[in-house]
């Protein structure tokens, strides 16, 4: 009989009661947020029309590192949590590596991945202020079905903006967010002034992250007693899926090990950020030599080959000027699979993270990274989401390496979701349909060279 453990738990007793937050043990803090009106510093203040308040607060404080999770919340996330830590013995054999790989399975909660950690975080705090009606974008919506449900949870409306190709390609997660009681439109759309601008100019725009984000504010900022919910990219969104990493934490403790390498597939910044932000605050404090590998999709490369400036984190100009890698807030991705991730900027604490070479970024074409999630799949039965290919397929690099120079060493990835409402993605990757797309030198020049101009 075989004594090898597949899966680690957390009892309900275990789980963290409290979220991280990095930037108050960074030596080099990030730069501030730009009010782009005044062109002073942000002010928790100055978004208080946009956020419930105690998000405001928390997006800048800079100074604590340990936030309370309210009662509300953690009660919520007994429903799903701990997340079970998993090593992935299957995925070792099939590569024939000497390395350990575990990942922390997020696509077990209600709604299939991480991103029900901060909707639940950030719905109790609006209803906490009397709020009662909340909007939201997605892309490939599993932001947008966790919004969805975390708003029913805590009895407030939800109105989401979900990217115009993933409405076509993913039905189901629109069925999904409407299941949970949300209402749903395309981006762009003729319902806001910033989306009729964008269907002027171009009738047939498939949209994009941000292009959702600005209408998800406007109808946020014009309607009575409601405010915007946001998915990725910002610092508490960050803060709140910590709780990943901090329950990865104790499970690698209860395996026995330590990781070598942490990685997540990268959009905005959320799931990275919430599995390697714990660990790495050891290399901060410590001097411990963990790698941590953002996994970016080739197609939109801010990490890789964007640059470092102030920008907008939305299409409009509705949101704060933000320090960041970008490709600046005009650029349209490639209509990948992997909607998640097609986002034309990184969150501040990350990208002052990459600056400082804490951290790295690597680009995943889209053809590899779905060898890679067919891999796994078949190797450890979980169909992963196209966005949490993107880790895997690094994951597997950095083991092949292993394989390569004999090292036994400990890999982590985040799972993020699972795939079975991407099965279309998967069909098209079966049937050999599915192409590659890559951004040229001169595209990234061209769209920063325009952004300098509108900034």
């Amino acid at each position: 009989m075989s004594t090898k453990q597949k899966r680690y738990f957390l009892t309900e007793e275990e789980i963290p009661t409290q979220w991280y937050n990095i930037q108050a043990d960074m030596v080099n803090k990030p730069l501030p947020p730009i009010n782009p009106k005044t062109k002073e510093p942000l002010k928790p203040e100055d978004l208080f029309p946009i956020f419930a308040e105690e998000l405001c607060r928390q997006e800048l404080d800079q100074e604590h590192a340990w936030f309370d999770i309210p009662d509300e919340v953690r009660d919520m996330y007994k429903y799903y949590r701990s997340t079970p830590l998993v090593r992935a013995y299957g995925l070792e054999e099939a590569l024939g590596t000497p390395a350990h790989i575990y990942f922390k399975n997020e696509s077990v909660s209600p709604v299939g991945s991480h991103k029900l950690n901060s909707a639940l975080a950030q719905a109790y705090y609006c209803k906490k202020q009397g709020v009662t009606n909340v909007t939201t974008e997605t892309g490939a919506g599993q932001w947008g079905a966790a919004l969805s449900y975390a708003a029913k949870v805590f009895g407030l409306e939800a109105a989401v903006y979900q990217v115009k190709i993933s409405y076509n390609q993913k039905p189901y997660r629109r069925s999904i967010m409407q299941t949970y009681g949300a209402q749903v439109t395309a981006s762009p759309s003729m319902s806001t002034r910033a989306g009729k601008d964008i269907l002027t100019k171009d009738p047939n725009n498939q949209g994009s992250l941000g292009t959702a984000i600005s209408e998800a504010i406007e109808l946020a900022i014009n309607t009575p007693n409601c405010k915007y919910t946001l998915g990725s990219v910002l610092s508490h969104v960050t803060l709140h899926q910590t709780i990943i990493g901090l329950e990865a934490e104790k499970q690698m403790a209860k395996a026995g090990e330590y990781p070598d390498i942490v990685i997540g597939c990268f959009g905005g910044g959320s799931n990275f950020g919430g599995i390697s932000f714990p660990f790495m605050r050891h290399n901060i404090l410590e001097g411990k030599k963990t790698r941590f590998i953002a996994a970016e999709p080739a197609s939109c490369p801010k990490l890789t080959r964007g640059v470092f400036q102030y920008d907008f984190g939305d299409v409009a100009g509705y949101t704060p000027l933000l320090p960041m890698y970008t490709l600046g807030h005009n650029f349209m991705p490639a209509n990948i699979h992997a909607g998640g991730l097609r986002y034309h900027g990184a969150g501040v604490i990350v990208s002052q993270l990459l600056k400082d070479q804490l951290m790295e970024a690597v680009d995943i074409k889209q053809l590899e990274s779905f060898e890679a999630g067919m891999l796994f799949s078949q190797a450890e039965g979980i169909i992963p989401a196209p966005e949490s290919c993107h880790a895997i397929a690094a994951a597997i690099n950095e083991a092949k390496k292993c394989k390569e120079t004999g090292e036994e060493k400990v890999i982590l990835f985040n799972l993020s979701g699972h795939g079975l409402i991407d099965m279309a993605a998967y069909d098209q990757f079966l049937s050999g349909s599915l192409q590659n797309y890559e951004v040229t030198d001169e595209d990234v020049q061209k769209n920063i060279a325009q952004l300098e101009k509108v900034l």
